[in-house]
């Protein structure tokens, strides 16, 4: 694997993209080219709901359903974090956001992968055969796979998290939802911001902006860099090292050109080097062969000799541009290239011996292509659009254990296309009922070429694939196709009430077992599909001071496609990804946001879910679903939390805030293992926030994870085959003081 991704040869790829995305945009160029004042610029975060006594709760706008709208009409379930909500949670990454939705779950996976539920649906598995079941964005640009996509945050506008399937207007791999990250919009004047944060565990975080016009009101230009690190978490008795350290670098450059004031284009680039001294290794659930014994009581005490790489690169380029066709119709193009590059070392023993350890070099890409087409009358609003998306992964993966002799590799060469074509429009039938319906055709074809090869317990490592005895071949492709409409309703009792109900249904491809040894691998697994039937009041009360959103929903899952590790006919490891068969989701959300004074914010979630197989297909035919819990599916999450801010006069503010969340019993691994599962826990989490009174300076001190709860997000259930079980913990406590400043 290249150790980093080379600028010149990123830069390289990109002019095809840019090319191409040109070419493609030419009939944008077509409109009046003469430079004009200014378009009124959008603002994506605006508090529009303020009244005479400052006591409204803030206001969204967002783009949910790919047009500006407040939050407040838009009839699905969504949330929307703003920046100074993101502030007030103390958000570095995307994990952070958890409590803040109901029915969420997020959190880094075993290999650097994003781990996302949304109402008990996602996606566990960290390998690339495994499509997640909740997309992730970038400024409308989807990520195709879980390394990468778990997100810092900074250059944020806002983050959006839609909940339940989005099949109609986002269509690939969203059956579960979607979580939309939005960076800062450009501006006309000169702006600029800078963060320093320290705190425990040696961590360092430095991030800064800089942005605004190169050609007033023609040319606007925004630049952003992060850099963070910290020792990590655990203890290795092994060498006396730390264990799962950061060391992250990430930049962002925007260009906004306005060639009228009826065509904008917009390039953006990023890119993220990920460089700590170590992965993450497991604490031991269990004891492990009998020779080391459990280590639940100090989780954050390992053992491991095959933790030294976690590389992660990322690169992105999007162009993307708009044309006012008229008052009413907008069209717009979004043309995209990514790639990625991931090797890690895992130790899955975690042990001193070099017993189970399994390593990962991978290479990916992707290039996607939007068009979309945005109307907005009187009575009657709609978008359409085509899409494309094309993505290439090389994986080269193994299982490195000489004390048991076996060391394998293999090699997964996957590459996906899919293409669909959209449409979803919104009648008023009268000036308060709408009604919605929407239609999205999406096919898909994958091609799996797949070889592992054998090596003798004294083989070099690295190993040389290629030179090893090869005891699997697979050459297969397949192809799958589906329809996801969408229909609703809504009506608005008045300005500030809003009940709405739908029918929609989701779907994620179908696929190859990537970790298949035998001819069953060329056997596809099915697409998940899934039905959500949803109703919901969204409700803004007291004169604005109190915001009231509820939502009930009931979910027909069908083929869940899930991975288990058990024992084959010879007792030996072996790994199973399969369509489990089906699940009913029922459950409910409730969000609250309160103002009830100037100085005082409270905010609540509420989420509950009634989760269960309906039929769950185990080893031998036999239906087990009796026997299973959904993963990650906890019956009550929720999370109160509340800011005051005290005047200071002419020494500015002063804002003080805590929040707790809680999760009940959570199975965070397919088997439901009981040793694995998490009991209901809380986590208290509180800062304090001194700015100036023009809000230029700010120092920020903060808590996370107050009473240093230990408890478990993810884990490895190995004991029908090697006979042990281990588990990954969150973050202990930790504390952090930032400096920051913006003008």
């Amino acid at each position: 694997m290249k150790e980093a991704i080379g600028l010149g040869a990123a830069i390289s790829r990109s002019r095809l993209l840019l090319g191409t995305s040109f070419l493609s945009l030419s009939i944008l160029i077509g409109a009046p080219a003469a430079a004009q004042e200014a378009a009124v610029e959008t603002t994506a975060n605006a508090d529009v709901a303020q009244d005479d006594s400052g006591t409204a709760v803030e206001d969204i706008v967002v783009t949910a359903q790919r047009r500006d709208e407040r939050l407040q009409d838009v009839p699905i379930a969504v949330t929307a974090l703003s920046e100074t909500a993101l502030q007030n949670l103390q958000a570095s990454d995307v994990g952070d956001l958890e409590g803040s939705v109901p029915n969420l779950t997020i959190h880094e996976g075993d290999a650097s992968n994003a781990v996302v539920y949304v109402r008990g649906v996602g996606q566990v598995d960290s390998l690339a055969f495994a499509d997640p079941g909740v997309g992730i964005y970038i400024d409308d640009v989807y990520l195709g796979r879980a390394q990468g996509a778990f997100l810092s945050v900074y250059d944020v506008d806002r983050i959006e998290v839609l909940r339940g399937p989005q099949g109609t207007l986002y269509g690939r791999n969203t059956i579960g939802g979607a979580v939309k990250f939005v960076s800062s919009p450009l501006s006309n004047e000169l702006n600029y911001r800078a963060e320093a944060t320290y705190g425990s565990y040696d961590e360092l975080e430095l991030k800064g902006s800089v942005g605004g016009a190169l050609v007033d009101d023609v040319l606007l230009a925004k630049a952003a860099i992060s850099y963070s690190r910290r020792d990590g978490y655990s203890d290795n008795a092994f060498d006396g090292s730390d264990d799962g350290d950061k060391n992250q670098l990430a930049g962002r450059l925007a260009l906004e050109f306005r060639p009228s004031s009826d065509v904008r284009f917009r390039l953006n680039v990023d890119a993220s080097r990920d460089r700590p001294d170590h992965s993450r290794t497991p604490a031991r659930a269990t004891s492990v062969f009998g020779l080391y014994p459990a280590t639940l009581d100090d989780p954050f005490e390992v053992d491991a000799n095959f933790n030294g790489l976690s590389d992660l690169d990322t690169f992105g380029v999007s162009l993307t541009g708009e044309w006012d066709v008229s008052d009413a119709l907008t069209l717009k193009s979004i043309s995209a290239y990514r790639e990625m590059d991931y090797a890690t070392e895992l130790d899955l023993d975690a042990t001193p011996l070099a017993i189970f350890g399994t390593y990962v070099d991978e290479q990916q890409h992707q290039y996607s292509q939007e068009f979309q087409l945005n109307y907005s009358g009187d009575r009657f609003n709609a978008v359409a659009g085509i899409y494309y998306f094309d993505e290439k992964d090389v994986t080269i993966s193994g299982i490195f254990g000489p004390v048991i002799e076996f060391i394998s590799a293999s090699l997964n060469d996957q590459h996906n296309r899919s293409v669909a074509v959209y449409g979803q429009g919104s009648y008023e039938l009268t000036d308060k009922l709408s009604l919605t319906g929407g239609l999205r055709y999406t096919y898909e074809k994958k091609d799996f070429f797949r070889t592992q090869e054998f090596f003798a317990a004294t083989a070099p490592y690295p190993v040389p694939y290629g030179t090893g005895a090869e005891v699997t071949r697979i050459d297969t492709d397949n192809n799958w196709d589906a329809l996801t409409p969408k229909i609703g309703i809504d009506y608005k009792a008045s300005d500030d009430v809003l009940a709405y109900a739908s029918v929609s249904r989701g779907f994620k491809s179908g696929g190859f077992d990537g970790r298949a040894n035998n001819e069953d691998g060329a056997v596809p697994y099915n697409p998940e599909t899934l039905w959500a039937y949803e109703v919901g009041v969204k409700s803004t009360l007291l004169d604005r001071k109190l915001i009231a959103n509820l939502a009930l929903f009931w979910n027909d899952y069908k083929d869940l496609q899930l991975s288990s590790f058990t024992a084959d006919e010879n007792g030996g490891f072996t790994a199973l990804f399969t369509n489990a068969g089906a699940a009913t989701i029922r459950g409910a959300e409730l969000e609250l946001q309160a103002r009830p004074v100037p100085a005082l914010n409270l905010n609540m979630t509420l989420g509950y879910l009634d989760a269960h197989y309906d039929e769950y297909i185990g080893p031998g035919g036999v239906d087990i679903s009796d026997e299973r819990e959904l993963v990650n599916a906890p019956k009550w999450s929720a999370r109160f939390g509340a800011t005051y801010v005290f005047d200071l006069g002419n020494n500015g503010d002063l804002t003080a805030g805590a929040d707790v969340s809680y999760r009940s019993k959570t199975y965070p691994v397919v088997s439901s293992s009981e040793v694995l599962a998490q009991d209901k826990y809380a986590l208290v989490d509180a800062f304090v926030r001194w700015s100036d009174k023009d809000d230029h300076y700010y120092v920020q001190a903060g808590v996370k994870n107050l009473t240093d709860k230990r408890y478990r997000e993810q884990g490895f259930d190995l004991s029908d085959s090697l006979g042990y079980q281990l588990a990954y913990y969150g973050a202990p406590r930790t504390f952090r003081v930032t400096l920051g400043t913006r003008f």
